[in-house]
This record gives structure tokens, C-alpha cells and sequence, in this order.
């Protein structure tokens, strides 16, 4: 009798040689724990999303605790300090190859190329694996991003660099966070661990990780290249970018660790 093969869920485990099931800390079998008594008090979907509110209102809260900071920075002439340097040393590498490329990916990046590349990136995922979870996984991470983003600049309505500044395209949005960063980060982000659950080897899952890493640093510098942002909106873009990223693959993890198929997760 042939052996019938491995669920879609079950076959996505490894980064390295590390089975994304197994929680090792303490932390981790905690909320391990919990995830799986709210599964057994409602349903697994519905822990999934508690999970996913959760760490959303905390990636939140982490973008509007910069706003003091970002108070405390500028009343200390924090913009004199760092971001106008930044911004200096980006009018001075500017050139016809640097700002076509910058614009290039503040096309590629932007509120349609995004969700274009993210909902491409998703849907294949899904239809190699025969399994929505990717494409499920992605849209989660890209409307948490976007709602982070919208939120910060509505809270902060930060004034971006003087118009003399900047060069095409030019963004009339407050100013931060950089959306472009963060969601590139998280995207990006979501996109290369997805893809290196699905790699056996580290060579490529290094070389994924390493892309993933490159696109989220080349759009949040491009942003200050183009005087589209302070260097502080790209760097609180990378933050919070990171902190959304880092509660989607938490959840995305006890969803595999909760299915059928999985181990005790131990």
C-alpha cells in the first residue's frame, strides 16, 4: 500500500536546522500553552486571529510610543542632528543612475506596486503548495503594515523635507513612519521566510534571507536619497516593520505547530 503524501502544512517546518514547531524557551511553550486552551475553548482560525490582533495592537502601540520619542528627538533639535546630515549626504550621492533607481523602487514599493507584488508573491506560494495558508500569511502581513502606517502618519503629521529637496515622485502624505519602508520590510520579510520553509538546503535559504534583507534596506535609504523622508521615518519604519514581522511568523508558526499533522511543538 503506497504511503499517502505529506500534507502542504506539513512539509513547511525547517529554517536551517531548526523545526519551526519546536518552542525551546520558556516564553515560547508559554504562549504555546495558551494558543492551544483559546484552540480548545473556540477554534484553531479563531486563536490564530486573537494571536494576530494582539501582537497587531502591540506593533501599534510600538509606533505611536515613537511619536514621544520622535517629540523628544526634535525639542533636543534631533532633526539638525541626524536627519538633516542624512539628508545632506543623500543630495550629495544623487546622479542620474542612483535617482533613477531610487524612483524606480519608490514605483515598485509604492500603494499599487505593494500590494501587486505581494498578492503575486502570495497567490504562488499558494499554488505550489496547494495550500491558501501563504497567500493568507502575506495579506494578513500587508494589511497589518498598511494600518500601521496610515495610523503613524495620522498620529504624528510629520512635515517631510522642504520640496527644494526632494526629486520625482514627490509625496504629499505626512511624513511618518515611511510606508514604503515598512512594508517592505514586512512584506519582504513574510515573502523570504515563506519561501525558506520551502528550502532544504542553507545555502539558498541564506541567499533568500539575504534578498529579503537587501529590498527592505535599499527602499528605506532610496526614501531619503529622494528626499521623500528623514532618515528617522525609515528608521521607524524598520523597527515597526519588524516587530509586525516578527508577530506574523509567530503566528504563522503556531498555526503549523496546532495543526493535525504537527508534533507536540516541545
Amino acid at each position: 500500500m503506497r504511503t499517502p503524501p505529506a500534507s502542504p502544512s506539513s512539509s513547511r517546518r525547517s529554517l536551517g536546522r531548526r523545526d519551526v514547531t519546536e518552542w525551546r524557551s520558556r516564553s515560547g511553550q508559554r504562549l504555546l500553552e495558551a494558543q492551544r486552551r483559546l484552540a480548545a475553548r473556540r477554534n484553531e482560525p479563531a486563536a490564530i486571529a486573537t494571536t494576530l490582533a494582539i501582537g497587531g495592537a502591540a506593533a501599534v502601540a510600538g509606533v505611536w510610543a515613537t511619536t514621544f520619542l520622535y517629540d523628544a528627538v526634535a525639542d533636543q533639535d534631533g532633526i539638525a542632528r541626524l536627519d538633516r546630515p542624512a539628508l545632506a549626504m543623500a543630495k550629495r550621492l544623487r546622479g542620474p543612475l542612483p535617482d533613477g533607481a531610487a524612483a524606480l523602487t519608490a514605483h515598485l514599493f509604492g500603494p499599487i506596486g505593494m500590494p501587486a507584488l505581494a498578492a503575486v508573491a502570495g497567490a504562488a506560494l499558494s499554488l505550489r503548495a496547494r495550500d491558501p495558508l501563504p497567500l493568507i500569511t502575506v495579506a494578513a502581513a500587508g494589511a497589518g503594515s498598511l494600518l500601521m502606517t496610515l495610523g503613524g502618519k495620522g498620529v504624528v503629521d510629520r512635515h517631510r523635507p522642504p520640496r527644494r529637496d526632494a526629486i520625482p515622485p514627490f509625496e504629499h502624505s505626512p511624513s511618518f513612519p515611511s510606508g514604503h519602508t515598512l512594508n517592505a520590510t514586512v512584506v519582504a520579510g513574510t515573502v523570504a521566510y515563506l519561501l525558506m520553509l520551502e528550502q532544504r538546503e542553507n545555502a539558498p535559504q541564506i541567499l533568500t534571507s539575504a534578498a529579503a534583507t537587501a529590498v527592505t534596506a535599499s527602499v528605506g535609504l532610496s526614501r531619503v536619497l529622494l528626499g521623500a523622508h528623514w532618515f528617522t521615518d525609515v528608521l521607524t519604519g524598520w523597527a515597526a516593520g519588524a516587530g509586525w514581522l516578527a508577530t506574523v511568523v509567530t503566528a504563522h508558526r503556531l498555526h503549523l505547530t496546532l495543526s493535525p499533522s504537527a508534533p507536540d511543538g516541545r
